[in-house]
């Protein structure tokens, strides 16, 4: 019970730096929090983006800038956690109940964001991320050794300079984009949206880019050091890389529907499947990065 008081007073202290109308209908609002490290914020806003930076030092300062009076922010801060919630009023709609969200954390900060439409994004972290939206586009970039967890319906998905990740991507029909997205793990399932990846397979990791109808387009350098199959059960393979080929393969091997083989020292497993989708392995020369 003292815990718990404890945290109902630390989060009663949290001052709302400013609540002024500005613009036509528009209300801004501030809020800041002490916490300690790998603290967890979590934003869920049904319309509307929600991006998160880094900042120095051990505050979560939010600003929230809200279209109208449909729309209230509600938040609470409990021991470590920071929660902030766009509550709509009678008679809200997608324009007067959206909020947009500017987040400012501590880069070992944990983030979880929704929003339907937004777009989200988050860049300079290096705790766990995760976001979900509906149509939302959502954007990742220049993180090191994070976990990153999306899922998205339709929304198109971006990654930029991700080293070190563990990478978790679920989308229904948006088109999933990597560039320069290395990790242990390094997952995408996607329906019908095509997978694009520029990178170079490193970090000894994992690779799973999967997807029922859409299209699979992955380029690597000629120094890639990867363990590679591809399959598409109703669609066309293409291979730019001559690879070592293996003695034994996981599936029935029929020319142009699938290949498998070894690049390198083959560090890096490597599985590109789909469906019905193309699938082409291209090489990147490593002059044009």
């Amino acid at each position: 019970m003292m815990r718990s008081r404890g945290n109902l007073t630390k989060a009663a202290v949290v001052t709302i730096l400013a609540g002024v109308a500005f613009g036509a209908g528009e209300i801004r609002k501030e809020f800041r929090y002490s916490v300690g490290p790998k603290a967890t914020v979590s934003v869920t806003n049904q319309y509307g983006p929600v991006s998160v930076r880094p900042i120095a030092g051990n505050q979560v300062i939010v600003t929230a800038v809200l279209n109208s009076d449909k729309v209230e922010v509600d938040q609470n801060q409990t021991g470590n956690r920071v929660n902030m919630f766009s509550r709509l009023l009678p008679g809200a709609d997608g324009e007067t109940g959206k909020v947009e969200y500017d987040l400012q954390v501590p880069s070992d900060a944990n983030v979880m964001l929704h929003s339907n439409t937004g777009p989200l994004s988050a860049e300079g972290l290096t705790g766990e991320i995760a976001m979900e939206g509906t149509t939302a586009a959502v954007e990742v970039r220049n993180v090191d050794d994070a976990h990153v967890h999306i899922k998205t319906l339709d929304g198109p998905v971006t990654l930029t300079n991700v080293q070190k990740g563990h990478v978790e991507i679920t989308s229904v029909s948006g088109d999933v984009n990597l560039n320069q997205v290395n990790g242990m793990l390094v997952e995408v399932n996607s329906n019908s949206g095509k997978i694009h990846y520029d990178g170079n397979f490193g970090d000894n990791g994992q690779y799973r880019l999967m997807s029922n109808t859409g299209d699979i387009e992955a380029f690597a350098p000629d120094t890639a050091s990867i363990d590679v199959s591809a399959r598409s059960i109703h669609g066309q393979v293409e291979n730019d890389f001559r690879l070592e080929p293996e003695q034994t393969t996981p599936f029935l091997m029929r020319a142009e529907s699938a290949f498998s083989g070894t690049l390198g020292k083959a560090a890096s497993s490597v599985k590109l499947h789909s469906f019905s989708g193309k699938i082409h392995l291209k090489k990147r020369s490593t002059k044009s990065k």
